[in-house]
């Protein structure tokens, strides 16, 4: 049976990084073969200072490519002013994400994953407003955020997704469910590499662009020149010009989040790239969850320590670092090029 998911993101255009426009094809990728029922997809509101709106025409694209109807709601304008606040006042433009999450959990007969790629603030606000909601029917809240590193020194140097709004991150980790905490990085010194307790991993996009179907070209494609006329379905039956798929191909593409898409349905990453069910896995698995005990200060840093004992909350960690960042290149082809 297909796991019903909510997905949470800061998808733009034109866009702030395009792994979200990644991420967003491998969860239709894995709706279309039928191992997630996605819901529905939240944006975050974009932040004051960036030039872009959410990206319902990315949503509009990807419904047409594979015959899905999955509707999408804009978030929150107003961060949270403690772990505690529910906004209770906010006007309604802005309470329309936290609606949209509390009726897909009530009307859900099954238990509801809820991935996190971007702010943390209208999941957060949802469970703020109905805790007793979220320990009934979350199946668990993916945390796509922070840096995992065990010294506290390090792990004080807030990630990106944290600094959008630090009291929602906070708040997240107090909520009644099943927490699954996916730090970004390990640790912000030196250059973005490959770490134990982080989820980034990149490739070069000439692995991947080259090998999509047409449409799925096209997609990138109007997302990488960030264009801002509203042909999105038109565009989408050109010819790919292949001179624009030879210079992106160039490009090196930053990931993270992959992994939390791929656990919410039941599968994981081998060693050498094979996309599996995590039953299966055995001891082949590029990666983990090990159960933790997690705390978020009042400045938003994290701390964790393992925990045998703990059912609740799980840390993401990396078991195979020379083989993760080529594993995960290969299961994303293997993903994308399903889609038609």
């Amino acid at each position: 049976m297909a796991a019903p998911l909510i997905h949470q993101t800061d998808l733009f255009r034109p866009h702030n990084d395009p792994d979200d426009h990644f991420d967003l094809a491998v969860i239709y990728a894995l709706a279309l073969q039928g191992k997630i029922d996605l819901r529905g997809i939240v944006i975050d509101r974009p932040p004051p200072k960036f030039d872009g709106d959410p990206d319902m025409g990315a949503i509009a694209q990807l419904n047409h490519i594979t015959g899905l109807t999955v509707p999408a709601v804009v978030g929150s304008a107003q961060p949270m002013k403690s772990p505690h606040d529910t906004q209770s006042s906010a006007p309604p433009s802005d309470k329309a994400a936290v609606r949209f999450i509390l009726d897909v959990l009530r009307q859900s007969h099954q238990r509801v994953a809820i991935t996190v790629v971007g702010s943390c603030r209208d999941v957060a606000l949802a469970g703020k407003t109905d805790p007793a909601l979220f320990a009934r029917k979350c199946a668990g809240i993916y945390i796509n955020a922070g840096t995992g590193s065990p010294d506290p020194k390090l792990a004080s140097v807030l990630e990106y997704n944290v600094t959008l709004d630090p009291a929602a991150y906070r708040a997240l980790f107090d909520l009644p469910c099943t927490i699954y905490w996916l730090p970004c990085f390990e640790d912000y010194e030196g250059e973005w590499r490959v770490k134990r307790y982080g989820t980034y991993w990149r490739f070069r996009q000439e692995e991947v662009l080259p090998a999509l179907s047409p449409r799925m070209q096209n997609f990138f494609l109007y997302m990488f020149q960030r264009v801002r006329e509203t042909d999105w379905l038109r565009y989408l039956y050109r010819q790919p010009d292949a001179s624009l798929i030879k210079q992106y191909s160039q490009q090196e593409r930053n990931m993270w989040s992959v992994v939390s898409f791929l656990h919410v349905a039941g599968l994981t990453v081998t060693t050498t790239g094979e996309v599996v069910p995590i039953k299966a896995s055995g001891d082949s698995a590029v990666y983990a969850f090990q159960p933790v005990r997690i705390s978020c200060n009042e400045n938003a840093v994290t701390t964790w320590h393992p925990d045998s004992r703990s059912t609740n909350r799980y840390m993401f960690m990396v078991r195979d670092l020379e083989h993760y960042q080529s594993a995960m290149t290969r299961a994303l082809r293997t993903l994308l090029t399903a889609l038609p």
